[in-house]
């Protein structure tokens, strides 16, 4: 068995020794031009060039959580592009998403200026019942998300394509029930992924949709933002700010009016970092079943995106 690892900004040492481990007999190498057939690929922001090589992988196994890049490219038709079931990121990103809300609706940025400008001041305490929380997209990661709010008592909505049941949420389905998750959420949480049919959905009419003071966090993709409309929103105070984790283009251009916006946070795409070591125990497990023709979870549909 043959494994090739291509990941783009990614030290290939330590997994390179960790899939040599549990496969001691396979041949486990970087990829590069020329490099011999591969039954499997570990990836991510790979070349089209690897593909066009290694027309006949078996499974492509990608280490981040979004395939939108990857499905971009000209894959196998005989390969199944594989996601990781969680390694460690939906705790990471419920942990986020609660301390942006949570900073959001205790005042805790307006009281860190005013301590800075060294004034003591007390800010009228808000009630939970007037913050429910719209959560996009409930897969594993917003379905985490949408649990870790509940523990902090805001009303939680969730939308989703297709229907999801999860305790304590009020859910809804589908284009003809959007709206009315909009107009139920006050901070709207974006954790869908990029597809044709998501791409500029945070614009003017949905953001514009939600209760007036809203707050936006996005740690999904920056294609899904029109950033025009979201500084629009904010300047005419619908909005009352946003914390953002992914842009259109990264590293955020030194010029995007993003840095300098006084209602808006960033940060640079760190929500929720894939963990080498629970990656590694993943993606080892499914090429071994694989192996023996059992068949593996978290296959993505490429037709549908995710």
């Amino acid at each position: 068995m043959n494994i090739t690892f291509c990941c783009t900004n990614t030290d290939p040492g330590p997994w390179l020794a960790g899939l040599r481990t549990a496969f001691p007999q396979a041949d486990i190498t970087v990829w590069q031009s020329g490099a011999p057939p591969a039954d499997y690929a570990v990836v991510w922001a790979p070349p089209q060039q690897l593909f066009d090589e290694q027309p006949q992988l078996r499974g492509i196994f990608n280490i981040g959580a979004g395939v939108d890049a990857l499905l971009k490219l000209r894959l196998p038709p005989s390969a199944v592009v594989v996601r990781l079931e969680d390694a460690g990121m939906a705790v990471q990103m419920a942990e986020y998403v609660c301390q942006g809300v949570i900073r959001h609706f205790r005042d805790l940025t307006a009281y860190a200026e005013d301590v800075r400008a060294g004034r003591w001041t007390s800010y009228t305490p808000r009630q939970r019942s007037d913050f429910p929380v719209g959560v996009m997209g409930l897969g594993v990661l917003g379905a985490r998300v949408a649990q870790a709010l509940q523990q902090f008592e805001f009303p939680v909505n969730g939308w989703s394509r297709t229907p999801k049941r999860l305790p304590g949420v009020r859910g809804f389905t589908g284009a003809a029930q959007f709206h009315d998750f909009l107009a139920s959420s006050r901070v709207l949480v974006n954790l869908l992924p990029l597809t044709p049919d998501t791409a500029n959905i945070l614009n003017q009419e949905t953001l514009g949709s939600l209760q007036p003071g809203g707050y936006v966090i996005n740690v999904a993709r920056g294609a899904h933002l029109v950033d025009e409309d979201l500084l629009a929103l904010l300047d005419s105070g619908h909005l009352a700010g946003a914390l953002l984790d992914v842009f259109r283009t990264e590293p955020l251009p030194a010029d995007h009016p993003f840095w300098r916006h006084p209602k808006i946070t960033i940060t640079p795409h760190t929500s929720a970092r894939t963990l080498r070591s629970e990656s590694i125990a993943q993606i080892a497990g499914k090429i071994a079943a694989m192996q023996r023709g059992e068949a593996v979870t978290r296959i993505v549909d490429v037709g549908r995106g995710y």
